[in-house]
């Protein structure tokens, strides 16, 4: 039987880029967030917010990284990319797509009241230092509005994990935008399990995992996770508040895991 190598995962919300931004906007700190990747040696990642010159830059000549996912509003490059990011020197491609969180989930479409189109992109991934064993990562960014589209979308993902990745290995990485006391959480923790909670060490890093580019702001609460399923072991569980000259690389702190695929 081969044996599965351990494998260093993360969900980061990197924040769109915006000039609103000011000394926060993406040209300032692009660098800290694939050098944050690169010193964590993070090989498998689900990004949210990421516009598709924001991919380029992670994936261009030099980078470690390839990706799967399209544009949430043309489902090529337009509008924000839910995407999933792989080392492909370790991690090879077989598979992946994207699907929307509506009741059209095959074509660009905003679901029930949510207030912008929302996606979920995935990937089936072999890890070359682990066998022939194939493994699945979906990835997602819940509504900030909408109540009823998180609820929805939380059944819409189950539903497409169990039929994309059946009963082989799956992580789901996400920025939910919901805490852990609400029904759209409970049901994917009840599902699945909360990264954090089946970790066999304790969670390194707060509890929260939305900065805002403050530092004073308290870290009270995630609204990112990482999820898995019950083929997938979970030895260690952080959420990393780097930060450099008083700066964040992103308004969301990475969440982090270090994993391995049970038989």
């Amino acid at each position: 039987m081969p044996v599965m190598s351990t494998l260093n995962i993360a969900s980061f919300n990197i924040r769109y880029d915006t000039p609103n931004d000011g000394p926060n906007a993406w040209p300032n700190r692009k660098e800290r967030v694939r050098a944050l990747l690169d010193y964590h040696e993070i090989a498998l990642l689900g990004v949210q917010e990421a516009l598709a010159h924001q991919l380029d830059y992670l994936t261009e000549s030099g980078s470690r990284f390839d990706f799967v996912g399209v544009g949430r509003d043309d489902a090529k490059r337009a509008g924000e990319f839910s995407a999933v990011l792989y080392d492909r020197k370790r991690l090879q491609k077989r598979d992946g797509g994207t699907f929307w969180l509506s009741e059209t989930p095959d074509k660009p479409s905003k679901g029930w009241d949510a207030q912008l189109n929302r996606i979920c992109s995935w990937a089936r991934l072999r890890d070359r230092e682990g066998g022939d064993r194939e493994f699945f990562l979906f990835n997602t960014h819940f509504d900030h509005r909408g109540v009823v589209a998180r609820e929805r979308s939380a059944d819409v993902i189950l539903a497409k994990i169990e039929s994309i990745a059946g009963k082989e290995p799956a992580v789901l990485t996400g920025d939910f935008n919901l805490t852990p006391d609400t029904a759209p959480i409970k049901k994917l923790a009840s599902a699945l399990r909360d990264a954090r909670e089946a970790s066999e060490r304790k969670s390194y890093g707060p509890a929260g995992t939305f900065n805002g580019f403050d530092l004073q702001r308290p870290l009270e609460a995630p609204i990112d996770y990482i999820f898995v399923n019950r083929r997938v072991r979970v030895l260690k569980h952080a959420v990393l508040p780097d930060n450099w000259d008083q700066r964040y690389p992103s308004d969301h702190c990475p969440v982090a895991a270090t994993i391995e695929f049970l038989p």
